[in-house]
């Protein structure tokens, strides 16, 4: 076996940079737009156009379930080709090609998210929808040819080092342009700073992708073959799959390894691809801290990474990731104890109604943290409809008036502005019409808060709509939340932004060890002359797995709730971590020693 081992390559730092830079460029989509910005984004106009949920058939979606399930078409489609095109990379001098190719469609798909508020109000957040199925294809598409190059870059006790140093890489470039970004939302005004962030994201990706393309090499093709056509592709394509597939006992620890990586990388995947989406839509966090928690992700993740590699030279690869999946299954059961803290104050409720002497009525203001009104009608057999309390409560509530259309068309409802300042407008009522004349009342089931400001300036009175994010008791897992809002955040004052945070942080201590050592550990096994072929089938797992994870999340979601979903995460991370423990990585790589010396000629 001695000679098997020659077969290794020591690296080139030029090449390993040019590696690295890849996932500095693709990590702006990942952070900024995944996870930091256009959930927040998509959830905005999804409210605004359809109130809570919407209706697609007979059943009724919220906007992180309709997320979730764009996420998994988005890996449906990749899924079916990375085996396809692992195996003709493989005989085939195309990785770095379909990089190209790939990147050109994700990066493109990116920056035209920005052209969203051009479009009908109605049809906003399902062109983002679309466009982030696509630049998705184009991530995932890409991964699979840029994990290929792995084995390729090094030796394999090169690999965890490589491997990390690229993630290291993607958490540092991600954080930097995340910190631009974000001083970009908290400085700038207007409607066109959040679509400059999408766009300035895609352009960062094309961008710094170009030094891979430059740097890095296509890797060699012993014996490569010619050109085939759509269908011989096909064909050779499928009967490789086949006979890989047929290969299972020669390579037993690798398919093992696959299984553990499907499930637990399944739940990571999910966790960061769904984390930006939960925040808004079930915990109420505003784009400012949620675009803060992601930084401290990045921050943390870059030296995790560099961290988990010193572990894995002193316990190894293997416990070393066992330990980061220990940390994973942790903050999915911490994360289901998050919630934002009681409304204990006047000015801390959606809406507010406050006595004018001079006007003699009461003036009602919006906070500027809340949601705007549903424009859309909305036919459904939900038991609250939005746009008809709306439409039955116009008097008291602060609208645009007038501005009925005919049934079937956009109704204009909004919060009125001047100038970026909450209009404040006065209604002719008193305590008694807004409080005994049903008014408070109404808002019970709505998703909205609402409190009235007696005339000594001093008492209120306010009702919590059932489905405000500080809402709690009527879901399924809704206990533990409130038993640690009771005994936890609210005696240490801890709001909701501050816990999310609090959660980036922790995510971020186990996130760069968890993917690059189950990248790495990959390589070990892989055979260096297989390379493209067995990642085409690890990008499938781990794509089936992104399909699974946001799946199961949107399903549980619609037959439970959000926190349900994310117990289902918990489960699949730790199923992972459990099959994880029967791989033996040395015998791994003896499998893919010897194959390497059977196609060179060596055994």
């Amino acid at each position: 076996m001695s000679e098997t081992v020659e077969l290794d390559r020591a690296s080139d730092p030029q090449a390993v940079r040019g590696y690295a830079y890849y996932d500095w460029a693709k990590s702006a989509f990942e952070t900024s737009v995944t996870v930091a910005v256009l959930p927040v984004w998509f959830a905005y106009l999804f409210l605004k156009a359809n109130g809570l949920t919407t209706t697609i058939g007979s059943i009724d979606f919220t906007g992180d379930a309709i997320w979730s399930f764009s996420v998994s078409g988005a890996a449906l489609l990749v899924a079916i080709l990375s085996p396809s095109f692992g195996v003709i990379a493989d005989r085939r001098a195309i990785k770095m090609w379909w990089l190209k190719i790939l990147t050109y469609v994700g990066a493109g798909g990116t920056v035209l998210l920005a052209i969203a508020p051009l479009l009908p109000i109605n049809t906003q957040w399902v062109w983002l929808m679309v466009m982030f199925v696509i630049a998705n294809v184009g991530l995932n598409g890409a991964s699979v040819f840029y994990n290929a190059l792995l084995p390729h870059m090094g030796t394999d006790d090169e690999m965890d080092a490589i491997s990390n140093k690229a993630f290291a890489y993607g958490y540092l470039g991600g954080g930097i342009l995340l910190a631009v970004h974000l001083g970009m939302v908290m400085l700038l005004t207007g409607n066109w700073v959040v679509p400059l962030v999408l766009a300035s994201s895609g352009i960062w990706w094309y961008g710094f992708a170009l030094l891979t393309f430059k740097w890095v090499p296509e890797p060699p093709i012993e014996n490569e073959m010619e050109a085939l056509t759509i269908v011989e592709s096909a064909k050779l394509a499928l009967s490789e799959i086949r006979k890989t597939l047929s290969e299972v006992s020669k390579f037993k620890t690798l398919f093992l390894y696959m299984l553990a990586y499907f499930f637990f990388i399944d739940g990571i995947n999910t966790v960061t691809a769904l984390g930006g989406i939960y925040g808004p839509v079930v915990l109420g966090i505003g784009t400012v801290f949620l675009m803060i928690a992601i930084l401290m992700v990045q921050i943390i993740a870059a030296p995790s990474a560099i961290l988990f590699t010193r572990i894995s030279e002193k316990v190894g690869t293997k416990q070393a990731l066992t330990i980061s999946l220990v940390g994973w299954v942790v903050l999915c059961f911490a994360a289901l104890a998050f919630a934002p803290l009681e409304l204990e104050k006047h000015d801390q409720h959606d809406i507010m109604y406050e006595w004018d002497a001079e006007e003699g009525a009461y003036k009602v203001t919006v906070s500027s943290a809340a949601p705007s009104l549903a424009q859309k009608i909305e036919f459904s057999d939900s038991e609250f409809n939005e746009q008809e309390w709306v439409k039955e409560w116009e008097e008291f509530l602060p609208i645009i008036k007038d501005k009925y259309v005919t049934e079937y068309e956009l109704f204009d409802w909004q919060w009125e502005t001047t100038d970026g300042e909450v209009y404040a407008k006065s209604v002719s009522a008193t305590s008694e019409s807004l409080i005994e004349g049903g008014v408070l009342s109404s808002f019970s089931d709505s998703r909205f808060s609402v409190s009235v400001l007696d005339e000594d300036g001093v008492t209120h009175t306010s009702n919590v709509g059932i489905d405000h994010p500080t809402s709690l008791g009527d879901g399924a897992l809704d206990f533990i939340p409130a038993t640690a809002r009771s005994y936890v955040w609210e005696p240490l004052g801890l709001s909701v932004g501050i816990q999310f945070i609090i959660l980036g942080m922790a995510m971020g201590s186990v996130l760069g060890g968890s993917q690059g050592l189950a990248r790495s550990l990959f390589g070990q096994m892989v055979p260096e002359t297989r390379s493209a072929e067995f990642f085409g089938f690890f990008g499938f797992f781990g794509k089936v797995a992104a399909l699974l994870g946001p799946l199961i999340y949107g399903i549980m979601t619609v037959m439970f709730d959000s926190r349900v979903g994310i117990l289902s995460i918990a489960i699949l991370i730790l199923t992972g971590a459990l099959i994880l423990r029967g791989v033996d990585v040395e015998q791994g790589r003896l499998d893919a020693q010897a194959e390497d010396a059977r196609n060179r000629g060596l055994a």
